[in-house]
């Protein structure tokens, strides 16, 4: 990637002008046989329709807070790269009535109503699918995100140098974080075209860095797993071989 990429929403940038038709991220949820695989320009479009979502029917603005309430998962990847190409910073797991916006997966609704902004449901279903029911308070980002921009453009530029991740006790800045996620690819033996597949919760920055931004900071790619402990040994092996893996970090 460029030397020169000083957020996350640059590496996305610098990937999407190297290569916009290679894998970036290949999803499996192993409790319901779902795969779901988005190359660098599919990813992007989600971005965009997503950052366009956050900054205009949302009104967020650089310096906001975000709780996200999600699992490992291809749509959480999403929000953590529109939140960098609008300047808001993602509080992973965060508490809601502390975060100016909180978006959340199914199992978490109850405790997001804490947050007093605006509030994102995901059904976490395949393909994206909305809920059947639309939780009251809440916009179904199903149902919201469809009708956005492909094309996003910030309405004011985002300091890479301002807070842009915070999960457990680390907080990055988006400077930071490129730089963390760079170290983290060489010692993961990263580099141009590597497919990583991992296991790891997202609740961590060790599970982020490898299910995201490490492979993305290398020019690779993340085959990116929820519930693999549901997956047999030898459905692990094929599953390595099927989807040309070349480094692991489960």
């Amino acid at each position: 990637m460029n030397a020169s990429d000083r957020t996350p929403a640059d590496l996305l940038r610098s990937a999407l002008a190297a290569d916009p038709a290679r894998p970036l991220v290949t999803f499996y949820d192993d409790a319901t046989g779902e795969r779901v695989e988005l190359s660098v320009a599919t990813f992007a479009n989600w971005v965009a329709k997503t950052a366009n979502l956050l900054q205009g029917d949302l009104a967020a603005a650089p310096g906001d807070r975000l709780a996200l309430l999600l699992p490992a998962h291809w749509q959480s990847a999403v929000w953590l790269l529109a939140c960098s190409s609008v300047g808001v910073c993602v509080e992973v797991g965060g508490d809601p009535a502390d975060a100016d916006l909180v978006v959340s997966g199914p199992d978490t609704l109850e405790e997001a109503r804490a947050c007093s902004g605006e509030r994102v449901a995901l059904a976490l279903r395949p393909l994206g699918g909305r809920f059947p029911q639309p939780p009251a308070g809440f916009a179904d980002y199903a149902v919201e995100v469809p009708g956005q921009g492909d094309r996003f453009a910030p309405y004011a530029p985002v300091d890479p140098a301002a807070p842009a991740l915070v999960v457990g006790d680390t907080e990055l800045s988006g400077a930071g974080l490129v730089e963390r996620a760079r170290t983290d690819a060489a010692e993961l033996g990263l580099g141009p075209g590597s497919r990583l597949l991992t296991g790891r919760s997202y609740d961590t920055w060790q599970g982020l860095s490898a299910g995201l931004y490490a492979p993305l900071a290398a020019g690779g790619s993340v085959v990116l797993c929820r519930n693999l402990d549901k997956l047999p040994q030898e459905g692990l092996e094929k599953r390595i071989a099927d989807e040309r893996v070349t480094n692991t970090a489960v």
